[in-house]
């Protein structure tokens, strides 16, 4: 305690953090206050994540135009007679009402009651020759909540239906607990400095030390150099709009191998061997350069690196470059050409005419203005964007462009696409803020072709993905020796028994748990990988048993169905798409994104089309070279041609310059994007000369 001297209140001072006013504490700070994967910085009410499960109410009472007996509460389904029915009835009686009133005629107290439970103990009758029982009605939503935390496996899948994330309440998404926000640095807390893009982020960094005075200021030295470092790391590999407190599934898989990248960059090792596949996936031409001059840096420091890659300025600048062909699967595995880019270019091989400019994709000599209908977005503002206002001419084949960061993926991804889903599929997804949309009268369906994979087990294959298997089932069916037999398709099924493998159960390998390492797949010794036992196997079509044909490839297998005009069309689609050379059987988990989307493109161009549907990709060219980037074009170009809509998010000027109306966002990354800055034909948007696009756009237009 501190007397002044001039008589006024004495003062209270203390060498603790506490406040002399209201006498609230706290403990010296440790890091792990800061953070929230520790129990001593987490915030208590969502243990660090950020997010809570709150039950959705329009998902548990969808109708309420119907009423509780005839299924108004969906996760109780329709009446039973059951305990907590009759629990529900003793609620309702309270209030004058019965379980065959509509809900919306109960009104909202009722509804409560029925959905949060009471206060009040309850009395319920009950069965014939049973004394009454007084309970306490805990109420649907905390049953709901309990089992989505506490039960089993399928009981929180079941439970997880009428939940959805929300922001927590208590840290407002921070995930810290209150106290560590209370300590500033410069005026900032933790969370604030965690939401700065990295651009940002580094220019207040760099700046923080001439801020600071004395002690903190000698404190704060080494810790802002190793902080500026890092981030300037991450704007060298074309991350400036990230935030420090981005959820990592939430990046794409070019952001997280650039973030990678960035690390081995700050580590500065030497004598490394560093392999990166495709670093340029997602990044626009304009980051391109600054990739490469961060894997020179690499380069540099002593190191080796090897670039799987087919975007052209990466191997323009490469040292040396392995080109292999000529062909896809078994055409391909050789060494044609090699050396420095000049070398290359003077080759024969594919990769070097298109180098050299002998071989092009041809810019469109007229371009489609579409059905005269549109589809208008308005009012977008979820992430970045800025209350965008976007118009989608339908029947033509649209390209959504822009530096990374810039929001396309915000708007198309997770604001249109969930539109259109919850509209015509009833998808149970959420759309980012919007303010309305209009023209969805003019489109009958929406499908997004993205390069998630076909299936999620091994036993998923192109044949059982694209229908091609049930047709090839029944096929064998009808065969002689089948009829013989009294085979039915379910025979040729390696999913189901009967005419599988039972020592695999049709998988064709066996499984070997190792403990310590990895599980190992060694091909099961039953029936030497081909899934089916002996019997099945000894019906053959010209020659091929079922097991034959799932090893064919697509371009073999046209040739053995070419008379078979159901299986034939099926497969010169996956032909169009370039993989004749993937295998009927081929696992799903062995096929890559770039395949995986193929695959679903050739499926959707087999099926009989509308006219009417909205096609979203994402990335299309991921991984694929110059001459499948020409052959992808021509399969969306038939798209359009039926009267679909295509739209693409791409980078790709190959792709860009050939779409009828481009939309260019941006201009910069995160908060310095999400704006449309020009949208138009590809020459419109040359002649706008505004955003980054256009610049390199007509080059590839002269």
């Amino acid at each position: 305690m501190a007397l002044p001297v001039n008589g006024h209140e004495p003062r209270y001072l203390s060498r603790h953090l506490m406040c002399p006013t209201s006498g609230v504490a706290y403990e010296e700070p440790e890091p792990n206050l800061f953070s929230f994967n520790s129990p001593y910085g987490a915030c208590p009410r969502c243990s660090g994540l950020g997010q809570v499960t709150e039950v959705a109410l329009d998902k548990i009472v969808p109708d309420r135009s119907k009423s509780i007996r005839k299924n108004a509460i969906l996760p109780l389904g329709t009446y039973k007679g059951s305990w907590v029915f009759r629990q529900i009835e003793a609620v309702l009686s309270g209030f004058g009402h019965d379980l065959d009133t509509p809900v919306e005629e109960m009104g909202e107290e009722v509804l409560a009651a029925v959905l949060n439970g009471m206060d009040e103990p309850l009395r319920v009758s009950s069965q014939a020759g049973l004394s009454d029982r007084t309970v306490q009605f805990e109420g649907i939503i905390p049953f709901i909540l309990q089992q989505a935390e506490e039960g089993g496996k399928q009981v929180q899948k079941w439970a997880e239906r009428f939940t959805h994330m929300v922001q927590c309440p208590e840290c407002k998404g921070t995930r810290l607990k209150k106290v560590a926000l209370f300590f500033r640095i410069d005026g900032r807390n933790i969370t604030e400095l965690a939401t700065m893009a990295l651009d940002d982020l580094h220019a207040h960094m760099s700046g923080l030390s001439g801020r600071l005075e004395g002690r903190q200021a000698l404190i704060a030295t080494e810790v802002v150099k190793e902080i500026t470092a890092r981030t300037r790391f991450m704007l060298d590999v074309g991350l400036e709009y990230l935030t420090l407190d981005r959820s990592a599934r939430t990046l794409s898989g070019g952001e997280a191998q650039r973030i990678r990248l960035a690390t081995q960059i700050g580590s500065q090792l030497t004598g490394v061997l560093y392999i990166l596949d495709e670093p340029s996936i997602g990044l626009h031409q304009r980051d391109d350069h600054r990739l490469i001059n961060s894997l020179r840096r690499l380069r540099d420091g002593g190191n080796s690196v090897i670039v799987v890659e087919h975007d052209k300025e990466m191997m323009l600048h490469a040292d040396h470059i392995l080109d292999m062909g000529p062909g896809a699967g078994e055409h391909g595995g050789r060494l044609v050409a090699e050396g420095t880019p000049d070398q290359l270019r003077r080759s024969g091989s594919l990769t070097g005419k298109y180098l050299r400019g002998e071989l092009s994709i041809p810019v469109p000599p007229v371009r489609r203005i579409g059905n005269g209908n549109r589809l208008v977005l308005k009012g977008a503002r979820g992430n970045n964007l800025h209350e965008v206002d976007v118009v989608f001419p339908l029947g033509a084949f649209i390209c959504v462009t822009g530096v990374s960061g810039s929001g396309k993926s915000t708007l198309i991804g997770d604001t249109l696409y969930p539109i259109l889903a919850r509209h015509f599929h009833r998808a149970d997804v959420h759309p980012l803020p919007y303010t309305k949309v209009e023209g969805l009268s003019h489109v009958d369906k929406v499908i997004e072709v993205d390069q998630s994979p076909i299936g999620r087990t091994p036993r998923s294959n192109p044949a059982t993905y694209t229908g091609i298997f049930d047709i090839i089932r029944q096929l064998f069916t009808q065969l002689p020796s089948a009829k013989i037999r009294g085979y039915k398709a379910g025979r040729f099924s390696f999913n189901t028994p009967g005419g599988r493998c039972e020592s695999c159960k049709g998988a064709g390998v066996r499984t070997i748990a190792m403990n310590f390492l990895p599980d190992v797949d060694v091909p099961c010794e039953t029936c030497r990988g081909k899934r089916y036992d002996r019997e099945t196997l000894e019906v053959r079509f010209k020659g091929r048993s079922i097991a034959d044909v799932l090893d064919l490839s697509v371009e073999e297998a046209l040739e053995v169905f070419a008379d078979l005009p159901q299986i034939a069309t099926k497969l010169r689609t996956l032909m169009e798409v370039g993989l004749g050379y993937v295998t009927l059987g081929q696992s799903s988990t062995t096929l890559s994104g770039g395949e995986a989307q193929r695959i679903k493109l050739s499926a959707e161009l087999s099926r009989r089309g509308t006219g009417s549907t909205f096609y979203i990709l994402d990335e299309p060219t991921t991984g694929l070279h110059f001459e499948d980037v020409r052959q992808l074009i021509g399969v969306l170009d038939r798209l359009v041609e039926q009267g679909n809509t295509v739209l693409v998010i791409e980078h790709n000027m190959d792709i860009i310059k050939v779409a009828d109306h481009v939309i260019d966002m941006g201009p910069e990354g995160g908060s310095g994007g999400g704006r449309i800055v020009a949208r138009g034909t590809p020459e419109e948007v040359v002649r706008m000369g505004r955003g980054h696009t256009a610049r390199y756009l007509e080059h590839e237009l002269a």
